[in-house]
Order: structure tokens, then C-alpha cells, then sequence
């Protein structure tokens, strides 16, 4: 079998064009792409910005970990993801990758409990909602789907005859299907008319084209500007993209479902801390209380070990309506007492 020669960015170009160039070779996420271009910028601003990083190595890039750990308190997560980004640097793009054991000062990953509501303060929180932002919130809810899995979700992702929900590309890249909600039907077919009468608006105009994968785009030529490919919660204006300089209609942004939750849960008065992850860690509290069974619901929820999925279980409203508070145990005893002793 043939070895495909790694790829070298072009020597003329600055450090950071060619970071870009790599990351766009290997098919990065523009918002993977941005991230990435600002971890770098951070670290070689964290040593100077004297020194190229081609001098320096794998002692520095510990340190700016470090400092992020113990000045920043960063989180685990955002820890990581600075390292995914040196390490990109390094390996793809300087070829002097910077090899295993990585010494900083690590910061610890808190296990914690997933926020869960009720099904009455759901409904609470969709009672202050309305329009397509209450579309996209009741489809969170009854589907376990990300927030950006959502707001991405094409025309041809949806299944109405199935009731399935194709979701492609997701956390860690892998594709899988979740339920449709019936109660949603209708109205997401009228999204769809919508969508296409936008569309159809769109190409008169010259225009009706949206982003696609960059190797879909060179197989498929006109599938850009096809209606099946459409984003099923498109922008209200074109934007310009900036990769290919084209002018597109692009999804919604991700802030304005975010905000318009924010609003109806102050206005619902619940306090819990909810955002709209919520709505997923709903789904799989919710499906678990209803007998689904757990293997189920991971496929569903797209786990890739079941023990992600098992943290659910610790919040079932079933298994804690069952157990009383020792104290309560406690008095209804010494109530019980002094009736047998008045007896």
C-alpha cells in the first residue's frame, strides 16, 4: 500500500498562514480553525513573542499550561484543548511534535451532577417561549440533540416518515440517529416550506448557496446550491464566508436559541442553573424514568460508553421519591412511640 507523504505547509508563508493552510488541508471546523489560531497566538505572546516556536519546545509549552492552570484556573477541558492546539502546531505544522508525557500542572476534572428539570418546569420554560425559538428549544427537549447539532441540522436530515433525526458529524465526528418528536411534525414540515420558499428567493437572486463539506464540494458541484442541502434553520441575511469569500445564507447563531432560553427561565422564576444543555440532560433523565432502556438511550444521546450515560440514573425523580430523609424516619417513629404509650 502506498504511504500518502505527510503534508508541508509553504516556507514563504508566515507562521500563522501556514497553520491556516494546514488546518484547511486536513478539513478543520472553521470554529476548531479559529480556536486552535488563538491558543497559538496566546502562547507565543505568553513567552514574548521573541522566540519563534521552532526554538522552543516541549519544557515551554508545560509552562503556558501550567500558567493556565494555576493562574487562569482554566478547566480541565480548556486545558485540553490549548494542548490539542500545540500540539497541532508542532506536529503538523513544524514537524518536531512534541512526544508523550507532557508534564504541566494538570488541572482537575470535577465530577458533577447534571442539571436536571422537571416535566412541569419544562413546560414552564416553554410557556415564555414562542416563534422558531420555541421550535428549536421543544426539539432540544425531544430529541437529546446538542445545541449545535441543532442549529446545523439540513433539510435532509429529517426523516418524517421514520420519525427519525440524522445527525452527521457531531461530538468527536461520528454520525447517528435520534427520534423525531410526532407532537413536532407538522410544524417542522412548515419549516421546511418556509425554507424552501427562502430558497427558491435565494437562487432568483442570484444566490442559494450554503456551505458543504470541502470534499462533498469537489465531488458534487451544484449540491451547494441544491435545496436538500439547506441548513433547516437558516440566517434571516447572506453572510460573506470567510474561507471561500462566497456570499451564502448560513444557520442561525447558536446565541440567539441561547439567549431567548436564558429569558424564559428568569421569567419562569426557576433558579437552577439552565442552559440549553439542559434540555439534553432532560431527554435522557426523562426517557430513563419512562422504562427506555439505558442502552437505548445511549445510542440515542451518542455516547460512546454507556458509563456517560449511567450518570443520568443518579438524578431519576423515581428513585428518590422512594428514599426518606432519615429525620422525617426519625419522627414518624417518636410520633408512633407516644400514641403506643398513650394507649
Amino acid at each position: 500500500m502506498e504511504i500518502k507523504p505527510k503534508f508541508k505547509p509553504d516556507p514563504r508563508l508566515k507562521l500563522m498562514e501556514q497553520v491556516h493552510e494546514v488546518l484547511r488541508y486536513h478539513h478543520y471546523a472553521y470554529r476548531t480553525e479559529k480556536s486552535y489560531c488563538d491558543w497559538i497566538v496566546r502562547y507565543i505572546k505568553f513567552h514574548g513573542a521573541r522566540v519563534h516556536p521552532r526554538d522552543m519546545g516541549k519544557a515551554e509549552v508545560e509552562a503556558f499550561l501550567s500558567h493556565l492552570a494555576a493562574h487562569h484556573r482554566v478547566s480541565a477541558s480548556t486545558q485540553r484543548q490549548a494542548l490539542n492546539a500545540l500540539a497541532f502546531l508542532y506536529h503538523r505544522v513544524l514537524d518536531k511534535p512534541l512526544g508523550k508525557g507532557i508534564g504541566a500542572v494538570r488541572t482537575r476534572r470535577r465530577p458533577s451532577l447534571p442539571v436536571v428539570l422537571t416535566r412541569e418546569e419544562v413546560k414552564r420554560v416553554f410557556a415564555q417561549m414562542s416563534g422558531l425559538h420555541l421550535l428549536m428549544a421543544r426539539l432540544l427537549y425531544g430529541s437529546g440533540m446538542r445545541l449545535m447539532e441543532c442549529i446545523r441540522l439540513r433539510v435532509k436530515d429529517l426523516d418524517f416518515e421514520h420519525r427519525r433525526i440524522y445527525v452527521y458529524a457531531a461530538k468527536g465526528n461520528k454520525d447517528r440517529t435520534t427520534i423525531l418528536p410526532a407532537m413536532l411534525a407538522d410544524e417542522l414540515e412548515e419549516q421546511v416550506e418556509k425554507v424552501r420558499r427562502l430558497h427558491h428567493a435565494d437562487l432568483s437572486d442570484g444566490h442559494g448557496s450554503v456551505y458543504i463539506p470541502a470534499a462533498l464540494a469537489h465531488r458534487y458541484r451544484n449540491a451547494q446550491r441544491e435545496f436538500r442541502w439547506q441548513y433547516l434553520f437558516p440566517a434571516k441575511k447572506l453572510s460573506r464566508d470567510p474561507r471561500a469569500g462566497v456570499l451564502r445564507r448560513h444557520h442561525v447563531l447558536e446565541s440567539g436559541l441561547q439567549k431567548a432560553v436564558k429569558r424564559a427561565v428568569n421569567r419562569a422564576g426557576i433558579v437552577k442553573r439552565v442552559s440549553c444543555q439542559t434540555f439534553r440532560h432532560c431527554f435522557a433523565t426523562h426517557m430513563l424514568e419512562n422504562g427506555v432502556n439505558i442502552r437505548v438511550v445511549q445510542e440515542l444521546m451518542g455516547h460512546a460508553d454507556v458509563k456517560t450515560t449511567e450518570i443520568y440514573t443518579h438524578v431519576m425523580q423515581k428513585d428518590m421519591d422512594a428514599v426518606q430523609s432519615p429525620l422525617d424516619t426519625l419522627e414518624s417513629r417518636g410520633r408512633s412511640s407516644q400514641n403506643d404509650a398513650q394507649r
